[in-house]
């Protein structure tokens, strides 16, 4: 693996696949303004990375996130919560366009602006005994970081009401059966290998393909039928003339495993 920059938020490479670990334990990795400035810098320095082909997010020590930095959040003016929520929200919104698939790997705890950074990733794990859950009105606010929207679209607006409104604070298991989590598993240590298991998976594939069905996906999803088929027509046609859609196929006749370069 290569050097670790050592900062609120840690970031290493590894076999094509970016590590993202946020590294405030002895403050449950809650995210006052500079990790949100952090993150935003090592999201945006990834956006246009064609040699990464999946990111995993993580948070050191004994949990995932706590949410907002309750202790910081006491001191601000109210122009500076905006702007702290304008950063939240604008930061997980470029996690959920980065163009490679993003992966969100929780143990201990995951609430509020916690859960709401692994609800803007693709995919999500947790290990056993995981608490996760959007507890904003129990401070009398609401989820400020795309909670709102991003839930309702993953399990259904009835089910995102009932956790919004009472601030649950659920299981692996419940979010699991809900449909939050792709799988659990015993602690980080395996949560994290399955997560890398699955980045490995789709680094096998051609990345401007998964890139464009990653596209047409997240496109699709707020628009009807026919102009979802457009989406993905037009997808389609950004790879017809890559060197990856040929080496597939000559890779297929001479019986070989196919060498992409994302080009």
């Amino acid at each position: 693996m290569s050097d670790v920059i050592e900062r609120t938020v840690r970031y290493s490479e590894k076999n094509g696949i970016a590590y993202i670990e946020l590294n405030r334990p002895e403050r449950k990795n809650a995210l006052d303004y500079q990790t949100l400035h952090e993150m935003a810098e090592t999201v945006e320095s990834l956006m246009f990375r064609r040699d990464i082909r999946a990111v995993i997010v993580s948070g050191n020590g004994d949990g995932f996130c706590a949410g907002a930095d309750l202790k910081e959040r006491r001191n601000l003016t109210a122009e500076q919560v905006r702007r702290n929520v304008a950063k939240i929200g604008s930061t997980f919104a470029a996690i959920e366009r980065l163009p490679m698939p993003t992966i969100a790997v929780m143990h201990g705890f995951a609430f509020g602006g916690g859960f709401e950074l692994a609800l803007s990733c693709d995919f999500r794990f947790a290990a056993k005994g995981t608490k996760m859950g959007l507890t904003e009105t129990s401070l009398a606010i609401i989820p400020g970081a795309g909670g709102t929207q991003r839930l309702p679209r993953l399990v259904g607006p009835m089910q995102a009401k009932r956790l919004i409104f009472t601030a649950a604070r659920i299981d692996a298991e419940e979010a699991l059966a809900l449909g939050i989590l792709l799988g659990i598993h015993d602690d980080q240590a395996t949560s994290l290998q399955a997560a890398e298991q699955l980045a490995t998976a789709i680094a096998e594939n051609g990345p401007i393909a998964v890139t464009q069905a990653k596209c047409a996906i997240d496109r699709g999803l707020g628009v009807d039928i026919n102009t979802g088929l457009q989406i993905e027509s037009q997808a389609y046609e950004v790879l017809i003339p890559t060197r990856d859609r040929i080496e597939a196929l000559l890779a297929f006749q001479e019986k070989r495993k196919p060498n992409f370069r994302g080009e």
